[in-house]
């Protein structure tokens, strides 16, 4: 049976940890498992913009592969929520963006859902993923 180990980022991760109980990721032998992240600050706090908030979501799960091992090169499974007003358009065009500038070439599966509510008040989206290596 393959060793499981679970890691909080640093920062965020470490208060939710404490707090609310959960890791941020999990290792798996080769496989990782990251909860999901949003767009806040260490602090919790969102910015005012949708590109700016799915940025720093972005920037949130390379923080959380990092903490256990992994990068997005590694990424093959995405999955993202969405707090959908006015359609997705501004959400996808930031999501590709996001995906071509940290994945290069590499096309993981992706499944998107819009949702009426997150976990935070304030967020506008979550993302979570699998990577293998």
């Amino acid at each position: 049976m393959s060793k499981v180990e679970f890691f909080a980022t640093p920062g965020y991760g470490e208060t939710q940890a404490e707090n609310v109980h959960y890791s941020q990721a999990v290792r798996i032998g080769d496989r990782v498992e990251t909860s999901g992240q949003g767009g806040w600050s260490d602090d919790f706090e969102f910015p005012e913009t949708l590109e700016e908030e799915i940025v720093r979501a972005f920037d949130n799960v390379e923080r959380t592969l990092n903490t256990a091992g992994a990068t997005w090169a590694d990424v093959v499974h995405v999955n993202s929520y969405h707090v959908v007003e006015n359609g997705f358009d501004e959400h996808n065009r930031v999501m590709v963006e996001q995906f071509r500038a940290r994945m290069g070439e590499r096309k993981p599966i992706w499944t998107e859902s819009g949702v009426t509510a997150l976990g935070h008040p304030k967020m506008r989206v979550e993302i979570r993923v699998t990577a293998v290596g």
